[in-house]
């Protein structure tokens, strides 16, 4: 880099030859430089080179000879850099100087070096000068000098950089000019400035510190906190988009905006743990009193409109990523204690005006009354009971109907918790997933006090029994069956005693009083219901497969042995995991079985949930597929084995046993796996085209795949194991019953449907595959058949791109129409199909009456 200078020095007047890297050349660039009365357009550029270059030598100085900076204090060089600054009109000299400052203070070794520089005002005065910001070149190099500044700090370091009175901090320019630019629009900058006030906290120095933390200053944390509130709005607003009209743009802009926010969050969470006393408390204070009081607690029970609250899933997401990213125990515990409040006891801190808001960001909501009919929720003899549907769509009562629910003085208004549970009841998609994703996260966080997440119904079984052989073991358990007790009432008492803690916290601090608790309730109550509201969810025929692994995991943590059973819910997804036998994918019904097993044993059993809170704004973007293609009727039968999955292993779980590591299934016999297949001659698993094959069995036929190009084929359809196959063929001339194999299409037939017509056009390579046969009304010697694909995306994902669609033309869905020589022949071909079809059914169903404990066969 410094060779590149040597030409322009000459032609700039720099007329001395020799080492550019010695003492002589800086006291001949000094001497220079002293000279400058005025920089003007003429002798900019002269300026400019001559600040580049004295940067260098002095920077190789401090690394090789103590003598250069020796010079460089002795002929006060930095006067001269702030003397031309003075001097100077141009933005460009100011661009420059900025860069030299930055150049020395980053690559300076010596702390010598670093204490001289910052043992006098010129450090200050250039940090304070008023340049003009509006240039953005320029205001990128002022900010980066000033986290050059922040990179030398240290207890030593910044003792020169702040003014005192009697001992007390009264000024610290790096600081306040720092944060003038805390909420610049530039992404860039707000993260420079993040990082200078990083290392200003991390310094320790307590004189610095009370001056951050006490008067004006202070409010630079509530003003973080206003900002960041600003950004949970816009991105709700987002979201409320992405529902509506949802797009991969609408996605990444989604996600950009979440990225953003968890990085405050992280800066959050820094700065408290930066050691800063009373900083972590001011933090904790302006988070609670601005956005968790305000706006995020009350948007969990309303729906959102338009300059009023925001939607509930957004509120959910963000409160997940508080407690996982800001983990300190009192903003933690202050969160989980106010789900026994009811959102109607935040409105008098809604409507207050915070505290330190800046011009620009006031947010301001007006409260909307609750929809009651939407909670799911009866009130009946004084107490609220769990409407569960079930799966005709209508309501039934509970099984733990006669557990007391927790209830508000006024009827009319129900606690978060109540919220969450009746969102799982009752809720759309989003709404449960949220509520899961809450209620995990409030179990996960580590920071809050088991006794609340005994309370709240959450605290897993693990260590509940912990804590309860603890009681005992310290002579509060009266015995062994006390121990295992449910009922525990020194369990009881301790829990309320926290929650009575924290609510008198909430009253006296934040003036919030909740109207939702009934005290005298044990923690076992509000667990059943918890339970209850599971248990409900997996009835629902309406919810993702994906969501009930969610609730899976939380009720694998909570479960006791013998405390629920799974009950109709089992069933009816047995029943329909059975259907899918009869439809169109049945040869791949065991892959994905086996799969999906895997999959959801390493999720329910796994230590924390598979999935980020982000992913529950993402369901609102997701498009609905296509209903009628062949790929989406194997997107569906994959969501009914997961779902049956999912429930054959919480069936296990409730009765106290072990999940097994393989699916246990039937073993294929040899009948049925070879004699099929062997029959024709084929031996290979998947025969492909140019296979040769026994036509013993085989009809004539004729197909065009293009128009006009009729060609002649033999027709067979096989079976081996749970595979099948159509495959079309050419005679060998030179062997007598032998052919060779030209298209081969599943076997995939759902018998149980008619003829619906597809129309799609193909060709010879395009081996289209989705089949249900039918004789042509009109023509009595034409066989259609609709042909599928021989795979799926999440079975075979090499077959297809990052969105579920082939990579070649041969992975859609299409029609053959075969033409034979008579009726007879075209009845044949059709009676060959159903056969082996029903021998598939057959051999699937057969595999699974170990899993379903069965005995059955698919007819």
């Amino acid at each position: 880099m410094f060779d590149s200078f040597a030409d322009t020095r000459r032609s700039l007047g720099f007329k001395r030859g020799g080492d550019r890297f010695s003492l002589e050349e800086l006291r001949y660039l000094t001497d220079l430089l002293k000279k400058i009365q005025v920089v003007n357009e003429v002798n900019k550029d002269y300026v400019i080179e001559a600040l580049r270059s004295m940067a260098e030598i002095v920077t190789y100085g401090d690394q090789h000879d103590p003598t250069f900076f020796e010079f460089f204090m002795e002929k006060q060089l930095l006067g001269d850099f702030v003397r031309i600054l003075k001097i100077s009109k141009t933005v460009s000299v100011a661009i420059q100087l900025l860069q030299t400052m930055s150049i020395m203070i980053q690559n300076f070794r010596s702390e010598h070096s670093i204490y001289f520089l910052f043992s006098n005002e010129h450090v200050n005065y250039l940090i304070k000068y008023s340049f003009d910001f509006n240039n953005e070149e320029l205001l990128s190099y002022y900010i980066s000098f000033l986290r050059a500044i922040s990179g030398k700090l240290n207890k030593s370091t910044i003792s020169l950089l702040v003014n005192t009175q009697n001992d007390e901090v009264i000024s610290f320019p790096l600081y306040t000019e720092a944060i003038r630019f805390a909420f610049h629009e530039e992404n860039m900058v707000r993260i420079a400035v993040r990082a200078l006030t990083l290392n200003v906290y991390h310094v320790g120095d307590e004189a610095v510190n009370r001056y951050l933390t006490t008067g004006s200053l202070a409010d630079y944390f509530s003003n973080l906190v206003t900002y960041f509130r600003k950004q949970c709005v816009a991105l709700d607003g987002l979201v409320s988009q992405a529902s509506q009209n949802p797009s991969p743009e609408s996605t990444s802009s989604i996600l950009a905006y979440i990225d953003e926010i968890e990085d405050f969050l992280y800066y959050f969470s820094d700065v408290i743990s930066s050691g800063v006393p009373n900083l972590g408390r001011l933090i904790t204070d302006n988070i609670l009193q601005l956005l968790i009081f305000p706006l995020l607690l009350p948007s969990m029970g309303t729906e959102p409109t338009k300059g009023s609250f925001i939607g509930a899933t957004t509120s959910l997401y963000l409160i997940c990523c508080i407690l996982r990213i800001v983990k300190t125990k009192d903003l933690a515990n202050s969160i989980a204690v106010a789900f026994f409040c009811s959102p109607n006891d935040f409105i008098k801190i809604s409507q207050c005006t915070p505290n330190g808001n800046l011009n620009g960001h006031e947010l301001t909501h007006e409260r909307r009354q609750l929809d009651n009919g939407s909670l799911g929720i009866e009130e009946d003899t004084g107490s609220l009971r769990v409407c569960i549907p079930n799966s005709s769509g209508s309501s039934q009562t509970s099984p733990a109907e006669d557990v007391p629910t927790p209830h508000c003085n006024d009827g009319s208004h129900y606690a978060l918790s109540e919220q969450l549970l009746s969102y799982i009841v009752n809720g759309s998609e989003i709404q449960v997933s949220g509520s899961l994703t809450m209620l995990a996260t409030l179990l996960q966080t580590k920071e809050l006090d088991e006794s609340m997440l005994d309370a709240l119904g959450i605290l897993p079984q693990r260590k509940q029994h912990k804590k309860l052989l603890l009681q005992a073991l310290v002579g509060e358990g009266q015995d062994e069956e006390q121990l295992f007790s449910w009922e525990n009432s020194s369990a009881k008492d301790g829990a309320f005693n926290v929650i009575d803690g924290y609510l008198q916290h909430l009253k006296g601090e934040y003036s919030i009083s909740c109207s939702c608790r009934e005290a005298g309730v044990s923690p076992r109550v509000h667990r059943l219901q918890v339970i209850d509201a599971l248990l409900s969810l997996f009835c629902r025929s309406n919810i993702s497969a994906e969501t009930l692994w969610d609730g899976g995991w939380l009720l694998h943590q909570l479960l006791p042995y013998r405390e629920a059973e799974i009950g109709d819910s089992y069933e009816h997804c047995t029943n329909s995991l059975l259907l899918e036998v009869r439809g169109i994918w049945p040869d791949l019904l065991l892959t994905v079985l086996v799969d999906e097993w895997k999959k959801c044993r390493k999720a329910i059993e796994a230590s924390s949930p598979c999935k980020e809170p982000k992913y529950i704004l993402l369901k609102s973007t997701k498009s609905s597929s296509d209903g009628e293609s062949s790929l989406s009727a194997g997107e569906r039968m994959r969501e009914t084995v997961k779902v049956f999955v999912l429930h054959h292993q919480l069936q296990i779980v409730c009765s106290g046993g072990s999940l097994p590591d393989q699916l246990p299934v039937n073993s294929a016999t040899d009948s049925t796996e070879n004699s099929q297949a062997l029959t024709s001659g084929i031996e290979v698993m998947v025969p492909r085209a140019g296979t040769e094959i026994s036509l013993a069995d085989a009809v004539p036929c004729r197909i065009a795949f293009e128009r006009g190009k009729e060609r002649h084929f033999y027709f067979l359809a096989i079976l081996r194991g749970t595979a099948g196959w159509l495959l079309l063929t050419e005679e060998l001339p030179l062997k007598n019953k032998s052919g060779i194999v030209r298209v081969a299409a599943p076997l995939a037939v759902n018998l149980d449907n008619g003829y619906v017509e597809y129309t799609c056009v193909i060709s010879l390579s395009t081996a289209v595959r989705f089949l249900q046969p039918k004789i042509d009304d009109k023509h009595s010697k034409w066989l259609h058949l609709r042909i599928r694909p021989s795979t799926l995306p999440f079975v075979d994902p090499s077959k297809y791109d990052g969105h579920g669609k082939g990579k070649t033309r041969a992975l859609i869905d299409g029609r053959w129409t075969l033409a034979f020589r008579d009726e007879e022949s075209c009845k044949s071909a059709l009676s060959m199909i159903v056969e082996k079809m029903h021998h598939l059914r057959d051999e699937v169903g057969r595999r699974l009456d170990s899993l379903l404990n069965l005995d059955r066969s698919v007819k």
